[in-house]
């Protein structure tokens, strides 16, 4: 059976494409775009006043499996990503056991195509157990399938072996993603430092911390001429650093989350400890750096690091509560929300983002649409305006703090291998 995608707005930043078309898809392949394209024995999408863009992807989820499914799971995870737009995801290590063997890599793999609803990558871990000591089994996991390498969740602050690392993954022509924050400076901090966390009383982590780590990182990347990318950026120093390393020729990347774009830490007076994450909010004046590094190319692309909890672990005390929060199913309508409809960015800009860049990055097959390509297709209504309803998400996290938040921009269908997932804002598998 054939799907014909009909008179939507095509973005296709990798062809630098905007435009009124029709796609039809055949299996899972894209085999004609056009205008008035018209097929007998074939199921019609009406997009007339949508956008057809390729497949979002998140290149920075925690999806908890295996071991700590109670946070979240496979099948919860990746109906959340449907639900979002996103139509590949890339989870995290830091799970019990971590994913620091081939047998891990190729258990989360099975499980996924068993369980999952969208395409599911699996970035390994950078040292055993994430102990920071000693080198995880790396040329293993990207041979079973592993993307990219990374101590994410966790600081790594024994640089010979981040400098080891480095080397050994550049054989491979893999990234290092690291989680940039210099641990001794924000051991028990739980806000950014600043005028705010010293009027709540609470311990601040300085941007500072994430300045040192970046630099450093910066540092081994140019020294051993390895892929570096860095994970949720959120100082101003940081951004720099970055744009320097880039005019340098280093192989640098980095992605900024919709929360650290959009969010200051404000929004922690509330006590909500869906405000409380690592790195945190900043302050006003290190949000528009780092809404500046991603305009101009420092920072490459928007990743969601999608970090859920059991309701009960965040229902405490904000200096006691776990950081992280669910970030899939909001983070489309909370960019097109802050980014899009303030006229701060385009359609275009955001889908390149959003897809094209992390695929580039993950060297993965999607990111664009072109004939002959994968059919995998995010289709969304940037002026559907919607209220954030967390006890409504299919990922078992229930805490953001988007919640209640009245947004304008929604995906209204998720086609992955040319089969909806998603469709009229319900997964349909």
């Amino acid at each position: 059976m054939k799907l014909l995608l009909k008179g939507g707005r095509v973005i296709s930043p990798a062809q630098n494409f905007d435009g009124i078309a029709d796609l039809l898809i055949e299996n899972d392949r894209i085999i004609e775009m056009g205008v008035n394209l018209s097929e007998a024995e074939v199921e019609i999408f009406d997009a007339q006043g949508l956008v057809i863009a390729p497949g979002l992807i998140d290149m920075h989820v925690h999806l908890r499996e295996p071991g700590l499914e109670a946070k979240e799971d496979i099948a919860s995870g990746t109906r959340a990503a449907a639900a979002g737009g996103f139509t590949t995801i890339a989870c995290m290590p830091n799970t019990k056991p971590v994913v620091d063997s081939s047998i891990v890599v190729s258990g989360i793999l099975h499980r996924a195509q068993m369980e999952g609803v969208v395409n599911v990558k699996v970035i390994g871990a950078l040292s055993k157990g994430q102990q920071g000591r000693e080198l995880a089994e790396i040329g293993d996991m990207i041979f079973t399938g592993a993307v990219a390498i990374s101590d994410d969740g966790s600081s790594l602050d024994n640089n010979q072996l981040l400098r080891t690392g480095l080397e050994y993954t550049s054989m491979f022509d893999c990234p290092v993603i690291t989680h940039s924050e210099d641990g001794s400076l924000v051991e028990e901090g739980v806000m950014h430092e600043g005028a705010v966390s010293a009027m709540l009383g609470l311990k601040g982590r300085p941007a500072v911390a994430e300045d040192i780590a970046v630099a450093r990182d910066i540092m081994l990347a140019e020294y051993t001429n390895a892929k570096l990318h860095i994970a949720h950026v959120s100082s101003k120093g940081a951004v720099e650093l970055i744009r320097q390393a880039k005019k340098k020729g280093i192989k640098v990347t980095a992605e900024a989350t919709p929360h650290h774009l959009i969010l200051t830490d404000e929004a922690v007076k509330t006590f909500d400890t869906a405000t409380k994450v690592n790195p945190p909010l900043r302050s006003a004046d290190h949000v528009a750096a780092v809404l500046e590094g991603l305009h101009d190319g420092t920072i490459d692309a928007i990743a969601t690091d999608h970090a859920p909890h059991a309701f009960e672990e965040k229902d405490m005390e904000y200096k006691q509560a776990p950081s992280g929060f669910t970030g899939m199913e909001t983070a489309l309508g909370v960019i097109l929300t802050g980014l899009y409809h303030t006229g701060k960015f385009t359609l275009l800009e955001i889908v390149e983002r959003m897809s094209t860049a992390p695929a580039r990055i993950l060297g993965l097959d999607g990111g664009t649409l072109t004939v002959g390509g994968i059919a995998d297709i995010t289709i969304f209504d940037p002026e559907l305006t919607w209220v954030v309803d967390s006890s409504k998400f299919y990922t078992k996290g229930k805490h953001t703090p988007f919640n209640k938040q009245t947004l304008t921009g929604k995906a209204v269908a998720t086609i992955v291998s040319g089969k909806f997932v998603m469709k009229n804002s319900e997964v349909c598998r």
